[in-house]
């Protein structure tokens, strides 16, 4: 029994340790440059030399934050910043594949990749926009585009929840719908929704909309926010 329960807080430990590890990593941005995040993760591949063809040293998720230290454009055109991405990690990324809240016009060239993304990568590179572009004059657009693609994608979430329902319920029937596996990385995105007993389907709860009208009253776009809460008024 000893040598079992010393196994055991072992392995808490060690679990306890790793998931501090992670949580230091997602909090804690490189050092040495300006900071940019990663937001076309098609582009992020971090290589050893300022070139296409140069080896691949990692590929960098969305999201992930770097430091920029340099920039270089190649003979292609193309142009390469040269990051930290950790204390050991470095390379050149390619810049279309990043934006820095500290560049001139990056927020719009964000918006215009949230723009033509749609489904759960627009939900993505939007709370990545609001999450770091938190001055820009543009909020207001990528709220209301948040909530807007939230709620379209509720008619198909609510579709995918009810072909997991079995008969009969055990328990009650909103609770597998908002327990559904489907929302959990919306949750992880900081986007909820709730379930309407009486038309049998999932909404968005509304938040980004409650968000624009409370922090940018004056926007044109508030006054839509306010028609779609409306909306989604039970």
């Amino acid at each position: 029994m000893v040598p079992h329960k010393l196994t055991l807080l072992l392995c808490l430990l060690v679990l306890l340790f790793v998931a501090n590890d992670v949580f230091a990593q997602k909090q804690k941005p490189p050092t040495g440059g300006r900071i940019a995040v990663v937001v076309d993760e098609r582009l992020a591949a971090l290589r050893s030399s300022p070139q296409l063809t140069g080896k691949l040293v990692r590929r960098l998720s969305r999201g992930r934050l770097v430091a920029i230290r340099s920039a270089k454009t190649n003979r292609d055109g193309i142009t390469f910043l040269f990051v930290n991405v950790t204390t050991r990690t470095r390379g050149w990324l390619q810049l279309e594949s990043v934006v820095s809240p500290s560049s001139p016009g990056d927020d719009r060239r964000l918006l215009t990749l949230i723009q033509s993304s749609d489904g759960f990568d627009r939900i993505v590179r939007a709370r990545i926009f609001l999450d770091h572009f938190r001055r820009s004059p543009l909020r207001p657009r990528v709220l209301l585009l948040l909530g807007d693609t939230a709620e379209t994608l509720s008619a198909k979430l609510t579709i995918a929840a009810a072909r997991k329902l079995k008969h009969p319920l055990d328990a009650p029937e909103f609770s597998y719908f908002l327990n559904y596996s489907g929302l959990d990385r919306y949750n992880r995105q900081g986007i909820h929704f709730t379930f309407n007993p009486t038309t049998k389907r999932l909404h968005y709860d509304g938040a980004a909309y409650r968000l624009l009208r409370r922090h940018h009253p004056t926007s044109r776009e508030a006054a839509e926010a306010r028609d779609r809460l409306l909306k989604l008024s039970p």
